[in-house]
């Protein structure tokens, strides 16, 4: 057993305009921390439109596709944009995620991680937001329940940003359990513990600005890895956000590097327990590119050791 990687040249194709917070060189830091870790590294493919339709109508996909600039930049809203190559990027982002769970749920690695770009946790069905175009970790959800035959699928998403999309995307299906712990309050001002889905299958955990290590261990010990292994899922996705970190400048939580360690572990022991190791992982979110690069190399070095 080994740890996937999985990536695209294409994903670096997404291009955002000056200054903005989602750029290209965040996807290279995290190839070029994750160089030395020994993964098998594979090429995303593009996302077929009927596993994007799990979460997004056809219309929204050929709207994204009309929106597509021939060059330059065309403004979504406030945050998102796109370039001539960002519908292939997030086709491939989605790929990658499809692809992790193939190759984890038919057993040739034990997990896996999509390091790719556009993000995807803000988007919403027909809503493009947050930097996001297609809901990356749903829809690789829902082709696990519908496609590989699971019956319960568990994501936890530790942004510092409410995966609102995410929630939006599986509140309605019984056989997904989200669990997201953002701060409060931020952007997108969603996420509310009172939020507990349809299904009683959403857990949202609010951490007030400057949280830090101790209390975002406390709320994951009392409250998310109980209520993961009471759900039992059989396959694990992680929104891997690593805004959280104290260096991020778009939050105020002041995790740790070493904090995305520990929380991988723990998600790993919680997986080996209920689906044999199974994780897959996508990059979300962090901003500062040091501690983005030096948070995924932990969490990506800790899924390498767990996949051994």
């Amino acid at each position: 057993m080994t740890t996937a990687m999985i990536t695209h040249p294409a994903c670096l194709n997404h291009v955002t305009p000056d200054g903005h917070p989602e750029q290209v060189a965040r996807l290279q830091v995290v190839l070029d921390a994750l160089s030395d870790i020994p993964l098998e590294r594979l090429s995303a493919p593009m996302a077929a439109d009927d596993d994007l339709k799990r979460c997004h109508p056809q219309s929204y996909i050929d709207r994204l596709r009309a929106a597509l600039p021939s060059s330059g930049s065309r403004q979504l809203d406030a945050d998102t944009h796109m370039s001539p190559g960002s519908l292939e990027a997030a086709y491939r982002a989605a790929g990658a995620v499809l692809l992790a769970v193939d190759k984890v749920l038919n057993g040739d690695v034990k997990n896996a991680f999509a390091a790719i770009r556009p993000p995807g946790h803000h988007a919403e069905q027909e809503i493009p937001m947050g930097f996001c175009l297609f809901g990356n970790v749903a829809i690789a959800a829902k082709y696990a329940l519908d496609h590989h035959g699971l019956r319960r699928v568990a994501i936890v998403d530790f942004d510092v940003h409410h995966g609102n999309g995410t929630q939006a995307l599986c509140e309605d299906d019984p056989r997904i359990l989200t669990i997201t712990s953002q701060q409060m309050p931020l952007w997108p001002g969603t996420g509310d513990p009172v939020d507990t889905g349809e299904f009683d299958n959403v857990l949202n955990i609010a951490l007030p600005p400057a949280s830090g290590s101790d209390v975002f261990h406390k709320v994951y010990e009392e409250q998310v890895f109980p209520r993961l292994m009471a759900f039992a899922p059989e396959l694990l996705i992680i929104s891997a956000g690593f805004d959280a970190h104290r260096d991020d400048p778009l939050a105020q939580l002041e995790f740790e590097t070493e904090d995305f360690a520990w929380v991988t572990h723990r998600l790993c022991d919680i997986a080996e327990a209920s689906c044999n190791g199974r994780v897959v992982s996508a990059l979300e979110g962090g901003y500062n590119l040091d501690a983005l690069a030096a948070s995924a190399a932990a969490h990506v070095s800790v899924l390498e050791e767990r996949g051994r």
